[in-house]
């Protein structure tokens, strides 16, 4: 961005932050951002958190619930009535009544929650209860990797997605984006035709790369999956061109000086309001991360993945905040990065899941904290949805998980009903994270048997590394007839840094 542009942006910025100080003034307000790649458990996440605040959940870590000084908690309407209301009442019926797995974030979405608590301090109690709104921002982790594209041009942007597309991993993915990218002269004259044929077959080709088989996590520009209004627009409708690094500027009147413009028309009309209207004024941030997917994929999704966590953190705005700081320019003081769905492992492998996490973010943890934020790394799981148990095999005890895996999943070639719970020893994590990144290493062992024949499997089979999906679980009813709160894997653990100090 140039000079002019940036002090343009911080100026909106800093009129935003006085809007929100003020309207704090009566009543504190945390805006915590919440984010992931696709299906890492973002409306899972927010879901459950807002179910177990609701209902009293257990929460022995979250020292405010725990110590009895969280007095109330309720929804109340958001303060930004241009975004939409993130669909909670929807979500927990999919959880609970369905036993479903809600939607996918597809928008930037909002939710407010207020606390009613007592300080844990002495001399607070006496002003009275205290009060703080959480605003719960959901938006989808994909449309993080955009904001590095506002720091690029258009030449910078094509040289890195086709440097990507003609790696080993995906040019069989990206065969018709590059066999129609051949076809097409960059210096001849603009066709909407051209462009809209290059633009389907490079989408094509992210789709591609998103597959389960593949897993991969790199593929800007974010909108291009998640096109909502704009699908169709020019804006969207444009792709990377084979642009010499020594080339001229582009001639006016040519397909390559309309993808310019085109590229050019994103950053401003996609882009900088994301980042304006949203990104820039979160106070705290959580980050979503499914490493078990990238696990099953095999290394190279684990290799995207980690360059897409890298991406990501230069995005962030972290920094040590103060009072004046939030008032000028707000800042990001606490990350959370959770690498999700740790339910589907054996506890004892919980510490490793976390390990080959930081192993992921290291780059990035050392950048926020240099800056003076706050940067925590753990195992969760949001909902959970296994419970543990002991496998006889052998003469041996082993480890294993008891759940009902979603229709159609499957390992050792049998696929689940949806409706049969399974005991499954998962494999265990390498105890070295680097050991992760070499293909050598994505071979592990597992058993999986019905419930009903626990005591009398005896096969125990090599296979890939597979990591099931299981259904949401059955909640357990008080006497008197009332669903309990969604049970978790250290989501109590995730509040108390996220706002835990506020509370104190």
């Amino acid at each position: 961005m140039s000079l002019l542009t940036t002090l343009t942006e911080e100026a909106r910025l800093t009129l935003s932050n006085l809007s929100d100080a003020a309207s704090d003034l009566a009543v504190p307000s945390v805006r915590l951002g919440v984010t992931g790649l696709a299906r890492a458990g973002k409306t899972v996440f927010i879901t459950a958190l807002v179910h177990n605040l609701l209902h009293g959940g257990r929460l022995p870590v979250f020292q405010a619930a725990a110590g009895g000084r969280l007095a109330h908690a309720r929804l109340q309407p958001q303060p930004d009535d241009a975004v939409p209301r993130f669909d909670y009442e929807a979500h927990v019926a999919a959880l609970v009544n369905d036993r479903i797995w809600p939607d996918s974030t597809r928008q930037v979405s909002e939710l407010r929650l207020t606390l009613d608590f007592e300080s844990a301090s002495f001399l607070s109690r006496q002003f009275g209860r205290g009060k703080l709104h959480i605003d719960l921002i959901d938006y989808p982790g994909e449309w993080l990797l955009d904001l590095p594209l506002l720091g690029k041009t258009y030449a910078e942007f094509s040289a890195s997605s086709l440097a990507r597309a003609r790696a080993k991993n995906r040019t069989d993915l990206a065969a018709e984006y590059l066999a129609c990218l051949a076809s097409i002269d960059p210096n001849a004259a603009e066709s909407e035709q051209d462009a809209q044929k290059l633009a389907a077959t490079f989408k094509t080709y992210l789709k591609n790369c998103r597959q389960d088989a593949h897993a991969l996590s790199m593929l800007p520009p974010g909108r291009f999956l998640m096109p909502g209004d704009l699908d169709g627009s020019p804006a969207l409708t444009f792709a990377p061109l084979d642009i010499p690094q020594d080339a001229s500027p582009a001639r006016a009147g040519t397909l390559r000086a309309m993808m310019e413009r085109r590229f050019e028309a994103y950053k401003t009309h996609v882009i900088r309001p994301f980042f304006r209207n949203h990104f820039a004024r979160l106070d705290r941030q959580i980050v979503l991360v499914d490493v078990l997917h990238a696990l099953n994929a095999g290394p190279a999704a684990i290799k995207d993945l980690e360059e897409a966590l890298g991406e990501v953190m230069t995005a962030f705005r972290p920094g040590k905040q103060s009072w004046l700081s939030s008032i000028l320019t707000r800042r990001i003081d606490r990350i959370l990065f959770a690498a999700t769905k740790a339910d589907h492992l054996h506890r004892d492998d919980h510490d490793r899941l976390e390990a080959i996490l930081q192993r992921l973010v290291g780059r990035g943890i050392d950048h926020a904290k240099f800056r003076g934020a706050e940067v925590d790394v753990l195992a969760m799981a949001a909902v959970r949805a296994t419970r543990e148990a002991t496998v006889r095999h052998g003469g041996q005890d082993l480890p294993a998980i008891l759940g009902t895996p979603l229709p159609g999943e499957g390992v050792n070639g049998e696929n689940y009903d949806g409706e049969t719970e399974i005991a499954m020893f998962p494999g265990d994590l390498p105890e070295n994270p680097d050991k992760i990144f070499s293909p050598a290493d994505s071979k592990d062992e597992q058993v999986h048997v019905t419930s009903e024949e626990i005591e009398s499997q005896t096969e125990l089979t090599d296979s890939d590394l597979r990591y099931l999906r299981f259904r949401p679980p059955q909640l357990d009813q008080t006497a008197e007839g009332l669903s309990l709160s969604l049970p978790h894997i250290r989501l109590d653990r995730a509040l108390e840094f996220l706002i835990g100090d506020h509370l104190a």
